[in-house]
């Protein structure tokens, strides 16, 4: 047993960390100032879930073994300031996951969109054929308690790679830190201006992390993305490079078939971007040991990742799904994924600026004509949000010419939003919501509601 400490414990991934360290037997404190649910329930339901809000540098004693620090905390924390003092062990939370996992085979799923999806697929299969692994995973996923799972026995480790920073005093983006043998990169979309102005920037970490690629490892990559496929083809790193590209399939009353050699196989997910990550996860999966037929047989069943492309009800003749999608890239394929799906039904698709990179006025010009296949549009921000992110103002004009859309409807009032959603008429509608965020506090079982009663 190893005594630990998390300084910001409510984040997503730290949370789950820390839940999976103590369900092994490891003895974990942790501090936070501000912790939303659902790790705050998850936090305790397994006992670990501080007691009061804020820092408390008491609580980092000589006895621990590390600190693990995330990125929420800032470099002037009084907890790490005394940690440093002190001289103890601190870990961002991918150099925890890098230390412990040194003697298993690390298979990282990185890119701008899709890892998260591509990464439940492969756990979804893996599971299916009684196949254990050690996994670091983005979202909640049907038949796992945790999103990550530690072991000292399993010999792979399944980590989804985000390319965002990994502490406060460590600038590095986490997937350069994994060193994998076994690595995919679903495709480049530009994101996170805060951290990366350019998109030079921005590609450069994913030609890093093609870079980190243990020699003689393997890189699986989508090479329908020109950028992504340059970057692989020109990198010098001695290893093997397998490309794969959205498999053939047909839509048959709005239902999904894979093509396949033993005929056409019936599928619960839906869309190219979707289609194109089982490609991806059928590679990875392949490399992990498990042959062709396996992997068809378990896919069937694979019914998405939490808030990717979620069906959240069906009514008599409507539809609510719920999608992570805030790139530019991602809201234009969702957006195209339901409109082919339900190619007779009137889509509606309400988008929310959330992240800083969509917040930003250069930024924003990116999502152009990315909602365009929907028959009504309708674009939410929470000015809160903006003061939150230090962003200017945008007004609702500039939204319109950002998405070049006039008949674009903006909302910036969360209430005024849901009244409006709760007025509309579903009959033979899919309502697609897009955000990374929650639209200032929706009550989504209120909209389940309004949508089962068409």
């Amino acid at each position: 047993m190893k005594k630990l400490h998390f300084i910001a414990i409510g984040g997503s991934a730290m949370h789950s960390l820390a839940i999976a360290l103590k369900n092994n037997g490891d003895e974990i404190t942790g501090s936070d100032d501000a912790i939303f649910d659902p790790s705050k329930s998850n936090l305790e339901a397994a006992g670990i879930c501080p007691i009061e809000l804020g820092w408390f540098p008491e609580k980092i004693t000589s006895d621990l073994a590390a600190v693990i620090l995330g990125m929420h905390a800032k470099a002037d924390n009084p907890e790490l300031i005394k940690a440093k003092e002190m001289g103890l062990l601190i870990y961002s939370y991918p150099e925890f996951i890098y230390a412990f996992s040194k003697e298993k085979t690390r298979v990282v799923i990185a890119g701008s969109h899709g890892k998260t999806t591509i990464t439940a697929m492969i756990l979804h299969v893996l599971n299916y054929q009684d196949i254990a692994v050690d996994f670091m995973i983005g979202a909640s996923l049907s038949g796992f308690e945790n999103s990550v799972y530690l072991s000292e026995t399993n010999d792979f480790i399944l980590l989804e790679g985000d390319e965002y920073l990994s502490s406060p005093i460590d600038l590095r983006p986490k997937f350069h830190l994994y060193k994998p043998q076994i690595a995919l990169i679903s495709g480049i979309a530009w994101d996170h201006v805060n951290v990366f102005p350019t998109q030079e920037d921005y590609n450069k970490q994913f030609e890093i992390f093609i870079d980190s690629i243990t020699p003689g490892g393997v890189l699986v990559y989508n090479d329908e993305d020109t950028t992504l496929a340059s970057l692989s083809t020109a990198s010098p790193n001695t290893i093997r490079k397998e490309a794969y590209q959205t498999p053939d399939f047909v839509i048959e009353k709005g239902t999904t078939y894979l093509e396949t050699d033993e005929g056409p196989l019936p599928l619960e997910i839906f869309g190219n971007h979707n289609l194109s990550n089982l490609a991806g996860a059928k590679w990875i999966c392949q490399l992990m040991g498990v042959d062709e037929d396996d992997f068809y047989q378990a896919i069937s069943s694979f019914m998405g990742a939490s808030k990717r492309l979620e069906k959240m009800v069906s009514g008599k003749t409507s539809h609510l799904y719920k999608d992570f999608a805030h790139a530019p890239s991602k809201v234009s394929a969702t957006t195209n994924a339901v409109k082919n799906q339900f190619s007779e039904f009137k889509l509606i698709a309400c988008f929310e600026l959330h992240t800083f990179s969509s917040l930003d006025k250069t930024f924003i010009n990116k999502y152009q004509g990315s909602l365009s296949a929907s028959d009504q549009a309708i674009v939410f921000y929470d000015p809160a949000a903006l003061k939150i992110k230090n962003r200017p103002e945008i007004s609702e004009q500039q939204i319109k010419h950002a998405f070049d859309d006039e008949q674009l409807l903006v909302f910036t009032d969360p209430q005024e939003l849901e009244q409006y959603l709760h007025g509309l008429e579903y009959t033979e509608s899919v309502l697609l919501m897009m955000s990374s965020g929650n639209y200032g506090g929706i009550d989504w079982g209120k909209l389940k509601n309004t949508l089962s009663d068409y």
